[in-house]
């Protein structure tokens, strides 16, 4: 288990033991496969694997058979873990600590052995090393591996660009309200509530792959909670702040600005469940704000999240609490490092060896420099959110928990629902997306999209990528793969599903207001993206 994945924190390890015969037939195994090695020697076939498929290795025998040696190794252990009798969640540590030795000890990593390094350091004439020193200095200094040339972007120049203003702020974050693109708007406004984890502007790229734009352009009028990126001064936050002071105080706002005694809400990932809270509290004390909700890859039901479980449990979580529950920062690179290395020959190894063996500079990438764009949070928000979700998983249940002062019941938010849920998610699995269609009582549509937690949201219908799953009979059985059972395929974007869904709940149209916010009470103060997106997390 990584120090950066579990933040230093000791995990339970419970005791396991060996089936012996699986382990007697690996043995076999093993001793067959290397055998065979040995007998073809230095003129071993190339190996298949993506970081060895170059000609540099093909034309390496010595680093042919160092890869196919390691590969050998890694799929023995991998193996050795099947072996093993213990409990799930035993078991997908220890395939997890595997996984991570296997992308750290690759040979690819070293200059000694990746072919593809040398051969580049001769061509260059030893060019490429001097910038890989270069470029290992730099990232030091920065305080994270560079996953894109980050020098390339400026939040407000060329990313989250679509045009409106800061109408409201408080030490939690700023409500962006951005221009209409329409003559007409629909009566109800759209509030978004992204993830405080990260930064809004996922949902505001660039203009083509743009949300936040997508929906301006469909005639609603569009809000924007934009976090703050938490410093000491907010280190001792808690859940029920982000609750009251953020999420509550952001929709009371827009129904204060536009007039209208309901809203059309939607929550992004961790933006969801501090969204649903907020209702939830907000339905115990007699409001019905929202005239409907949107929860893209949000977990309500924290029974199934996925590879994050293996980081969860009592000594951790305890350990989180001693160290920052009562006032603290958990630092964004922290987090940066946890969804990293949940994916380590793609998001840290790749890079590793891209930027410091090989000496290139990664090409600008838009959706990694919004990646790398971390995000700090209050130690006792977070603590609280880590028992009572993801350890806990207390939210689920009604009367279970008090958030600002009111006994949190999900099944009373009164408010159809549209729930998304990607099928590759890794962060939030598909599962845990569709558990919320069993909580929430009012209408529900669950619509189930391709690919993972950030390019299954962001999957703009002009592009006509992926495909999305819709059951025509509107049954929500227990289990998603009962639903899928059910299910239809529909190539493209879900957004145009969604948006004709949104538009029966936006209420009639009305002329678009000429002005943002509201009187002197609301009234624009700066451009958008506004100023807290642009501040950094210090490394």
């Amino acid at each position: 288990m990584t120090q950066e994945a579990t933040g230093g924190a000791p995990l339970d390890a419970p005791p396991f033991s060996f089936s012996q015969d699986k382990l007697q037939q690996l043995q076999q195994d093993y001793l067959a496969e290397a055998g065979d090695l040995w007998r073809q020697g230095l003129s071993i076939k190339p190996v298949t694997d993506k970081r060895f498929a170059g000609e540099a290795w093909g034309s390496n025998p010595v680093s042919s058979f160092t890869a196919a040696v390691y590969l050998l190794n890694g799929r023995t252990m991998l193996n050795m873990v099947e072996a093993i009798e213990a409990d799930p969640k035993t078991k997908s540590r220890l395939r997890f600590a595997v996984e991570q030795w296997m992308a750290a000890a690759s040979p690819s990593n070293s200059l000694a052995f990746n072919a593809e390094a040398q051969k580049r350091a001769i061509d260059t004439q030893g060019e490429s090393i001097a910038k890989g020193i270069h470029n290992l200095l730099h990232d030091m200094k920065q305080g994270h591996v560079s996953m894109t040339d980050e020098s390339a972007f400026e939040v407000g120049r060329n990313v989250a660009t679509t045009e409106g203003a800061v109408v409201f702020e408080n030490e939690l974050f700023q409500l962006l309200e951005y221009k209409p693109l329409t003559a007409k708007v629909y009566e109800r406004p759209f509030l978004l509530v992204p993830p405080c984890i990260n930064k809004f502007y996922i949902l505001d790229l660039q203009p083509e792959n743009s949300l936040i734009r997508y929906a301006n352009e469909q005639g609603h009028r569009v809000f924007v909670v934009s976090w703050r990126n938490p410093d000491e001064s907010l280190r001792d936050c808690t859940w029920d702040q982000y609750i009251e002071d953020a999420a509550i105080q952001a929709i009371h706002t827009v129904q204060a600005i536009s007039g209208s005694k309901q809203i059309n809400a939607l929550g992004f990932c961790v933006g969801g469940t501090i969204l649903s809270t907020a209702l939830a509290v907000l339905a115990a004390r007699g409001e019905k704000p929202a005239a409907s909700v949107t929860l893209l890859t949000t977990l309500l039901d924290f029974d199934d999240t996925g590879i994050l479980d293996i980081f969860i449990d009592e000594t951790m979580v305890k350990f989180r609490e001693m160290q920052m529950g009562d006032g603290g920062l958990l630092p964004g690179s922290d987090l940066a490092s946890t969804f990293s290395f949940l994916r380590p020959n793609d998001l840290v190894w790749n890079y590793v060896v891209g930027n410091y063996l090989k000496g290139e500079t990664p090409p600008p990438f838009d959706l990694l420099y919004w990646n790398s764009d971390a995000t700090n949070l209050p130690g006792p928000f977070y603590t609280w959110y880590l028992r009572n979700t993801y350890h806990e998983n207390k939210l689920k249940v009604p009367g279970a928990l008090t958030v600002c002062g009111a006994p949190i019941d999900l099944g009373a938010i009164d408010a159809p629902v549209y729930i998304y849920g990607s099928r590759e998610d890794h962060i939030v699995p598909i599962g845990g997306a569709y558990a919320s269609t069993q909580l929430l009582k009012g209408k529900k549509r669950f619509v189930m999209g391709a690919s993972g937690h950030i390019a299954g949201v962001i999957n703009p219908p002009a592009k006509n990528k992926r495909s999305h799953w819709i059951r025509e009979d509107g049954k929500l059985p227990t289990t998603q793969p009962e639903w899928l059972a059910g299910a239809q395929e529909h190539p493209g974007s879900w957004w145009t599903d969604w948006s004709k869904w949104l538009k029966g709940h936006g209420g009639k149209q009305i002329p678009a207001p000429k002005t943002y916010g509201k009187g002197s009470a609301y009234k624009a103060t700066e451009p958008a993206p506004g100023r807290y997106v642009k501040a950094k997390a210090k490394a």
